[in-house]
């Protein structure tokens, strides 16, 4: 595997790929087997893999978030190499944004629900970022987990509106054997913390009505952000001390 610094070096590689498939995964590192998960697919279904692994400052709408996130840059290329992956991308900020952030994608309806309506600017960061990736990547596919499932939405629009040519492949949601699901922030949870998060899955997968089972969660300890439904699908976040954690349902295939 090797390791690509700029979009520069990118470019010119990608340059000499001719007629092989390109599968790409976007992740900001701390990779876990949820990421592993798509890595796999993208290795199974393309000629070459690449991961980008950039932590985006942009999108985070809470300084002491960002200055918390995980991260693991040296472990997250061993996961990679071992899954397989052919180019593992790790710019810098100014590498992505030499305009310094003056460019920027935003949504005007679907963003401004769920997370966006929690997270002010979260949704324009991400969506730039990912534009941008897209754009260097020129990959055929590209791979989103469903536990970020508003996200994932977001992201097919915009492909679509802006004609690139990407397909974005959703991928299910990998859970622990207690049924929440794998993030990066879930390394910051403590003993305590972990244990009560058992409870979020337990009250969250039930045929209870979204206020029965914010109640409950309010109950065991949780700080619940929003527990809704809309468009056939229920969402949900919610707090551990200063760990945000979510997840999210179709509510015509869970049991």
């Amino acid at each position: 595997m090797l390791l690509i610094k700029t979009p520069e070096e990118w470019q010119q590689r990608r340059e000499t790929f001719g007629d092989k498939t390109i599968g790409f995964v976007p992740t900001m590192g701390t990779l876990h087997a949820g990421h592993l998960s798509l890595l796999q697919r993208s290795v199974a279904e393309n000629d070459l893999t690449v991961i980008s692994c950039f932590l985006n400052p942009e999108q985070f709408n809470n300084a002491a978030d960002l200055e918390k996130y995980p991260r693991a840059l040296a472990e997250d290329f061993v996961m990679a190499e071992e899954a397989g992956v052919d180019y593992f991308f790790a710019p810098e900020y100014e590498d992505l944004y030499p305009d310094a952030y003056r460019y920027q994608v935003s949504e005007k309806r679907d963003s401004l629900v769920l997370e966006g309506e929690h997270r002010p600017g979260h949704f324009e960061g991400v969506l730039t970022v990912v534009l941008k990736l897209l754009l260097l990547m020129k990959a055929d596919r590209a791979y989103f987990g469903e536990k970020d499932y508003q996200q994932l939405q977001l992201v097919k629009g915009m492909v679509e509106a802006f004609f690139i040519r990407t397909d974005i492949i959703g991928c299910p949601i990998v859970r622990n054997d207690f049924g929440l699901p794998l993030s990066s922030r879930n390394h910051l949870l403590n003993a305590d913390q972990l244990e009560l998060s058992r409870q979020f899955p337990a009250c969250f997968h039930t045929k209870e009505s979204c206020n029965q089972i914010a109640k409950k969660l309010e109950q065991a300890g949780f700080n619940v952000e929003y527990v809704k439904e809309q468009q056939g699908r229920r969402f949900a976040s919610v707090f551990l001390g200063d760990v945000r954690l979510i997840d999210n349902v179709d509510l015509k295939s869970d049991a």
